[in-house]
């Protein structure tokens, strides 16, 4: 069984009835939305055409929002609903990034996910949904399109469909009929500061890239606003998580990198440690429920990448921990051969990042194929440059140097290479548009790490203050840029 809609734009009037029966039925908050309806205008005057778009959550055959789930508050029923379990949400708003469809919000009041769930509560007492009942040119058809006698299974048969985001290969089960590709195309239209009625909600002040043109003579004219979920702490989490696995990367090639001493025995650790305690810090303030974050332990999704990402850095805390108390109890050689293991484990920490992020559907920038190394390579330079004031030799400013210029050449192919879809191309120009405490963050990125290069050479030991502001920098521009194309 799959529960699905047919949406019928042929009959579809914009009269939202169906919004404000879904939010009158499932008391959804004012300022979001589970259904809403989408006005795009194309042409020019007198021949001008309104189009609509009817958007909810499209309930997924291969559900990204399940899968990334760390708590397995998002499930996929027999009958083809996906669900939620707001008791179980944490709020780490991961499902917020997965879904292609901008089709899940955050309650704020309660601090969990919520979304269309085709009105479970009636369906499972032989009701059709409550956009269905009360939609007047009966455009919004409900059914099974496991069964091939439904309506909508004939409907599907009998006329060309149309879903939106296709090449997320989520297989999508809210299909479309007479819908204008316009309309299901998200950024193919332009979007003024000012809607039919309104001004577009301010969420995402940053302009639309001219690099990027839109259709002539179309734009949208009404839609819903969404906030960018994930910010600074998630920008600083990657940079603290990079000092972290840098420096235990390192920390078997001390001697060679010229750090003697303190620097050697204990240097190495104590950076690990402070910057993944900082780390977990970090993840766990960001969550909306921050107080549940156990439930990561107590009912994991180990499908989830923040699941293994967590048990990673677990176990990475705990082998730093080892080897510091190896070094109290004077087991120097163990703490040395505990190394090893440990810059194993610091690579894994460094690259969980981009599987996660490779779960997150709708954020194309992120799935990109080069994110892997270029997380490796900030490793290496995050943790190259904090070791750098105790070593005694040129080793590690060469390793600055290089690993240096190799983030500069993939944040340019980043920002100017080509990318395979219209979300990662919008996203990549939205590099050149997120501003940070007043200037051009991506442009302040790249300065400040041309900037540590020549303070390497005349005062190396404070060469960590522009770069890791550098990394910041370009973290924040990074994490920001994915989320401001639109998804509906």
């Amino acid at each position: 069984m799959q529960y699905g809609f047919v949406i019928d734009h042929d009959n579809c009037i914009g009269c939202h009835a169906c919004t404000v029966a879904c939010k009158s039925e499932n008391d959804v908050p004012v300022g979001n939305f589970r259904t809403s309806v989408k006005y795009v205008e194309a042409g020019t005057y007198p021949e001008i055409k309104r189009h609509f778009l009817v958007q909810r959550c499209n309930h997924c055959s291969d559900a990204p929002c399940v899968t990334i789930c760390p708590v397995n508050a998002l499930e996929k029923r027999d009958d083809g609903i996906v669900d939620i379990d707001r008791d179980a949400c944490i709020g780490c708003r991961a499902c917020m990034q997965a879904c292609p469809y901008d089709a899940i919000y955050l309650n704020e009041d309660k601090g969990a996910v919520e979304k269309c769930h085709f009105c479970a509560h009636r369906v499972e007492q032989n009701l059709e949904p409550a956009c269905a009942v009360v939609c007047p040119t009966n455009a919004i058809i409900a059914g099974d399109f496991d069964d091939p006698h439904s309506k909508v299974s004939l409907l599907v048969r009998n006329n060309e469909m149309k879903v939106r985001r296709p090449e997320q290969g989520t297989d999508p089960n809210v299909q479309y009929k007479g819908a204008a590709d316009i309309a299901l195309q998200p950024g193919s239209a332009a979007r003024p500061d000012t809607y039919m009625s309104s001004q577009r909600p301010n969420t995402k002040p940053e302009p639309w890239p001219s690099e990027v043109p839109t259709t002539p003579d179309a734009q949208v004219v009404l839609d819903v606003g969404h906030k960018v979920e994930w910010g600074w702490p998630v920008a600083l989490y990657l940079v603290t998580k990079s000092i972290a696995a840098g420096a235990a990367v390192l920390s078997p090639f001390v001697a060679a990198c010229g750090l003697e001493g303190f620097g050697a025995r204990w240097l190495p650790e104590l950076m690990a440690m402070v910057f993944t305690l900082a780390t977990l810090f970090l993840l766990v303030e960001d969550l909306a429920r921050p107080m549940r974050f156990y439930r990561l332990l107590t009912r994991p999704n180990w499908k989830s990448w923040l699941v293994k990402g967590g048990i990673v850095l677990g176990a990475f805390t705990a082998l730093t921990s080892g080897i510091l108390l190896a070094r109290l109890m004077g087991a120097d050689a163990l703490a040395d051969g505990l190394r090893w293991p440990n810059a194993v484990l610091g690579l894994l920490v460094a690259g969980y990042t981009a599987f996660l992020f490779a779960q997150c559907k709708g954020r194309d920038l992120w799935e990109g194929r080069l994110l892997l190394p270029h997380l490796l390579v900030l490793a290496v330079l995050a943790g190259s440059v904090v070791l750098l004031p105790a070593a005694g030799n040129m080793v590690l400013i060469d390793v600055v140097m290089i690993s240096g210029l190799l983030h500069l050449g993939f944040i340019m192919i980043e920002r100017y290479g080509h990318h395979p879809t219209d979300n990662a191309t919008q996203a990549a120009a939205f590099l050149g548009t997120v501003r940070l405490w007043g200037a051009p963050a991506f442009a302040q990125g790249v300065v400040l790490i041309i900037f540590s290069f020549f303070v390497l050479l005349a005062a190396p030991g404070i060469a960590w203050i522009p770069a890791l502001l550098g990394l910041f920098y370009y973290e924040h521009t990074y994490v920001r840029a994915a989320q401001l194309p639109p998804l509906s």
